[in-house]
Parts: structure tokens; C-alpha cells; sequence
């Protein structure tokens, strides 16, 4: 079983800087995990990826320094317990509103009696039965993480903390910004002070605290307010930038 590094990084403090992955090809996931990247976030829930194409990523990551994690489409047992049995050892569970929906992602993954994950002998997680006590020591090295992205769900962010079995909370900024009234703005004043105040007060309930966003500014100053896994750009909106600024650099050449 692969040691999640990730897991025990964020846990010491230490900053591990991510990338969003929602191309759906597995040699962008393959060149993603050699740019140097600590993480790689695989999301699920706004790409048409299935547990089929994640376990393909997951593949394409073997070997590479850059430690995958996963973004179920929603707070879905089943998804999730296929999610596990095909590899991921750290799933970022969106759109997390109360207690008992924190308390549902941790009995997620880990197994009875203490959880409900499903068991399954032979899946690709065990590397196909040859993990020796995989069952009692599989949770140890999985990472679970559950993002906060509503006002409702920041006004429970020390309940939501205090659950056990939450490895890490991340602040989502997009559907925060809806949340509050600014949809598409997430560098609105106060979603940004709500934003690094949630940093402040994940860190202070004891978790690290993690983020996702392109600006620059926006990620100096949550990264100063105490995350610890940040995500610094999303692949489609990488390729996209470059895109433009090379298309710019030439359209001279059509005057």
C-alpha cells in the first residue's frame, strides 16, 4: 500500500501545492504528475470523469512524485467506496453542509465497525489481496477531506472540524461567493475576508486548511492566513491562458 505523503505532509504543516485536473485524458495526467506538483486533484464532479477514468488517471500517476487525490461527485457512499477500491486514498467530498453529512463522509471510509465501507478482498486499493492487514490498516493511510462552500456550512465549520475521522477542510470559493450573494466573484471583499478567515479558523480547530484559486494575490494571502494544501490552477484554465497569450503574440502577422 502506498504511503500517502500528502496525508502525512498536511498533517506536519508542511505545504503541498496542487493542480485541478479536469481534463479527461490520461497523458495530461501523466505530464501533470512530472511538473513538479505535490498533489494532483482529480475531480469528478464537474467533468464527465467516471470511477473507470480515475482509475486509468491513477494509473497514469504511478510512479510520479505528485500524490493523486480524488473529488467525488457529491457526498455518495457508493461512489466514494468505488472511488477507494480502485485506488484513491485521499477524496476531497464536496459541497459538505452539516455535522451529520461530515459524520456520513467519515463512516464512508472507513470499515465496520466503525464505518461502512463496503469490503471487497481483491480491488485494486488491497493491490489485489497482497496488502497484509489492508482492512485494519487501510484507513491510516487514507486522507479525507471535506470542502465547505456555503454560509450555512461556515457558520458549523468548528462543529464540522470537531468530527472524527475529518483528516481536512477546504474552503471551495466559487460556490462560496454564490452562496453570499456575489456568484462569479470570488474576489468580492467579503467573500476574500470570509475566505482567510475560514483559513484562520480551520487552522485554530486543529486541521489544515486547504484552497483552490489562479490569483496570485488571493493565494498569498490564504497561503499567510495558514493553508496547507493549495491548489494553484486548474489545467483547462492553464491551458486556455496560454492559448491566448500565443495567439496574441502572433495576430500581428494577419494585419
Amino acid at each position: 500500500m502506498r504511503k500517502n505523503t500528502f496525508k502525512q505532509a498536511i498533517t506536519e504543516g508542511r505545504q503541498q501545492i496542487g493542480v485541478w485536473h479536469m481534463v479527461r485524458d490520461t497523458q495530461v495526467t501523466e505530464m501533470l504528475g512530472g511538473c513538479g506538483f505535490d498533489w494532483v486533484l482529480i475531480d469528478c464532479e464537474h467533468t464527465p470523469n467516471s470511477e473507470a477514468d480515475v482509475l486509468a488517471m491513477l494509473q497514469a500517476l504511478n510512479g510520479s512524485p505528485a500524490m493523486p487525490a480524488v473529488r467525488p461527485s457529491c457526498l455518495n457512499v457508493a461512489e466514494i467506496k468505488r472511488l477507494l477500491d480502485v485506488g484513491a486514498q485521499t477524496i476531497i467530498v464536496p459541497y459538505v453542509q452539516t455535522v451529520e453529512e461530515a459524520e456520513l463522509a467519515a463512516a464512508a471510509v472507513e470499515y465496520p465497525p466503525h464505518g461502512i465501507r463496503g469490503v471487497s478482498g481483491g480491488s485494486r486499493s488491497s493491490l489485489y489481496g497482497t496488502v497484509p492487514d489492508y482492512f485494519t490498516t487501510a484507513r491510516d493511510e487514507i486522507c479525507l477531506i471535506v470542502q465547505i462552500e456555503t454560509v450555512a456550512s461556515m457558520e458549523k465549520l468548528e462543529e464540522i472540524a470537531a468530527v472524527p475521522g475529518i483528516d481536512g477542510i477546504f474552503i471551495g470559493p466559487a460556490d462560496l461567493a454564490a452562496s453570499m450573494g456575489h456568484a462569479g466573484n470570488t474576489s468580492h471583499p467579503d467573500v476574500v475576508e470570509a475566505i482567510v478567515s475560514a483559513m484562520r479558523r480551520i487552522r485554530a480547530a486543529g486541521k489544515p486548511a486547504g484552497f483552490l484559486s489562479s490569483n496570485q494575490e488571493m493565494l498569498e494571502k490564504v497561503v499567510e492566513a495558514g493553508c496547507v494544501f493549495t491548489a494553484i490552477d486548474i489545467d483547462f484554465g492553464l491551458l486556455r491562458r496560454a492559448a491566448l497569450e500565443r495567439i496574441e503574440a502572433c495576430r500581428g502577422w494577419k494585419a
